[in-house]
């Protein structure tokens, strides 16, 4: 037990069960599990060995330090990185056998630096565009940016082993966006093959297209919040619907349980007033350790909701930067050290990471990417390999 009276217990088995599950969705295609944000907050090196275990081939990171953090926990599975700015340690990520996304010429440039500079040839998997209008290079650019590319892999610089791009709306399997995107993509993979480019993997599916459009699968797919038992696509489907379990569960101890009068104001600003005479209990997690502001209660309504043991329960006026209280109800029994669930698989009743992604009008991949690090991760569910992990 650690010092800090709040925990994210993390089931590692859930996380292999869940990977295993998209690798069936997926058939041919392989998967590769994206563990970037620090595994979307379950951890990132525990989360990646369980990804693997559970039958992913790849890994994915937006951050190189995220995937040098990977290489020096001993993590050997390939490793694609694709967020970096001029000036990246680039001979490093070589040096570490870790393939780089390449979306500009001047990305190319500095790739091609790093190879001369080490003696490793790159391995790049080149962005295109293909209309989510973030990252990868355009369309009309893609010829000039490819003739670049397979000119240095003659010389032995690069080997250009993917192409690959990103959906807008893959939430929305029938949106016309999603068929356009695949054609400019398809197109794009042609032009590649034309000028000579063997590619290994062609890739666009995230979560959402990997659960819900088989079309989109191509040689590889990129889950990243259903490797964590979370649907993308909540409006479609719950976690249950397409075979996956939450894996991550919040929970904290009450650091105070006290009666206060009735009209008593609670938390900053008094948004809440109690109603009759209460009993008033402070969780000590606050918007520093992830909690949403905007998830706070006042008069008319509950905020984010919690489980007190077989009750359901909302934050009652504003949540801190430290704590937030709930009113327990005048006939409450808890204590100081009693547990409070903030979420869970649902299993148990508990609420879910999409509960407070709906009390916070956000999403659940931001519930459980903002917990904080001062939050200690406990992972469960671990074989002989994940415990040096831990």
């Amino acid at each position: 037990m650690t010092a800090f009276p709040a925990r994210a217990v993390v089931d590692l088995a859930a996380v292999r069960a869940n990977v295993a599950a998209l690798r069936a969705t997926a058939r041919s295609a392989e998967v590769l599990a994206v563990v970037k944000a620090d595994a979307y907050g379950h951890g990132l090196v525990p989360s990646a060995r369980a990804a693997l275990e559970g039958g992913a081939t790849w890994l994915g990171v937006a951050q190189l330090e995220e995937a040098f953090a990977l290489r020096d926990a001993g993590v050997d599975a390939p490793v694609l990185a694709w967020l970096y700015a001029p000036g990246a340690p680039l001979d490093r990520a070589l040096t570490a056998r870790v393939d780089l996304s390449v979306s500009a010429g001047w990305a190319l440039l500095e790739v091609l630096d790093a190879a001369r500079a080490t003696g490793v040839t790159a391995r790049v998997h080149v962005k295109v565009d293909t209309g989510l209008g973030r990252g990868g290079v355009m369309p009309r650019e893609l010829e000039s940016l490819l003739d670049a590319a397979l000119a240095a892999q003659a010389e032995g610089l690069v080997d250009v082993v993917g192409l690959w791009s990103h959906l807008a709306w893959a939430d929305a399997p029938d949106h016309p966006t999603v068929l356009a995107q695949a054609a400019v993509f398809d197109d794009a993979v042609a032009l590649a093959e034309r000028r000579g480019a063997r590619l290994e993997v062609r890739h666009l599916a995230n979560s959402a297209a990997t659960l819900t459009n088989p079309a989109m699968h191509y040689d590889l797919v990129r889950p990243g919040l259903a490797v964590f038992g979370l649907s993308p696509v909540p409006h479609l489907g719950g976690p249950a619907d397409y075979g996956l379990t939450p894996a991550m569960r919040v929970e904290a101890e009450l650091v105070l349980a006290k009666l206060v009068p009735a009209g008593h104001g609670v938390s900053y600003a008094h948004a809440y007033v109690t109603p009759t005479e209460t009993v008033l209990g402070v969780v000590p997690l606050g918007y520093a350790d992830g909690v949403p502001r905007h998830a706070s209660g006042s008069a008319d309504r509950w905020g984010g909701p919690v489980q007190v043991g077989a009750r359901r329960l909302g934050i009652a006026g504003r949540v801190c930067m430290d704590q937030f209280v709930l009113d327990l109800g005048p006939d409450a029994t808890e204590v100081a050290g009693d547990t409070v669930v903030l979420f869970g698989p649902g299993a148990d009743g508990e609420p879910t990471a999409e509960d407070w992604a709906v009390a916070a009008g956000t999403i659940s991949y931001e519930i459980v990417t903002r917990l904080g690090a001062r939050v200690p991760r406990i992972h469960t569910g671990t074989t002989t390999t994940q415990e040096g992990a831990r």
